[in-house]
């Protein structure tokens, strides 16, 4: 896919959506680290109707850690792996408090070093909480950037890295969140919706005419 190719198709995506951001549900950097970290294997659908609870009784790093590990796991014990994200959500507002005074840094490198938190979460809060041009790429955004061609990688670091140099500077903000919802709502796994999707003739992927002309 060609620069012109490329700006086509982030314009596209921007004429549909023009302030694209998380569906995750937040009122502080604080509520959507945490938000982010749950959010792992799971749906943001799930996720928001924990926090919606969770929140309302402790939404900063002292009052989770009050909460203690067993109260915690009270409210998110619909999420998957929830016993692991209580353990790491405790650890890392413990870090906050005595390392940060319950801010959450603005450092890849400091927000890394949180438990429960990798490249991906990192790059989710920076991006969406600071307005860096950081792209998380989770699974819909690997498929939509493998399948269109836009930016093909073996691991979710390599398409990052070619994402980075692939989307065209005025669009990278947003990109992380246009990509996501492109590919959750549009470029799914089964049954792609490619018979309404803008960026059909763009896109390069051998089979989306099997899917072009399916109601």
């Amino acid at each position: 896919m060609d620069l012109k190719q490329r700006r086509l198709f982030f314009r596209r995506l921007k004429r549909a959506n023009p302030a694209p951001t998380t569906e995750l549900e937040y009122d502080s950097v604080f509520e959507l680290l945490v938000a982010v970290i749950l959010s792992a294997q799971a749906t943001d659908v799930s996720v928001n109707k924990a926090t919606q609870q969770l929140y309302k009784v402790a939404n900063t790093p002292s009052a989770i850690v009050a909460l203690g590990e067993r109260g915690l796991k009270a409210y998110i014990k619909t999420i998957g792996l929830f016993n692991t994200k209580a353990k790491n959500i405790i650890k890392t507002c413990r870090i906050l408090v005595d390392l940060h005074d319950s801010v959450v840094p603005r450092d890849r490198s400091a927000l890394e070093a949180l438990p429960g938190v990798g490249r991906k979460t990192a790059n989710v809060v920076l991006n969406t909480a600071f307005g860096e041009p950081t792209i998380a790429v989770d699974t819909h955004i690997f498929r939509v950037s493998n399948r269109t061609k836009l930016a093909p990688g073996k691991t979710p670091l390599l398409v990052e890295q070619a994402l980075l140099e692939a989307v065209p500077d005025s669009y990278k903000k947003d990109a992380h969140h246009w990509l996501i919802l492109h590919g959750r709502y549009t470029c799914t796994a089964r049954n792609p919706k490619c018979a309404e999707c803008t960026l059909f003739e763009l896109c390069e992927w051998d089979e989306k005419g099997n899917y072009a002309n399916v109601a």
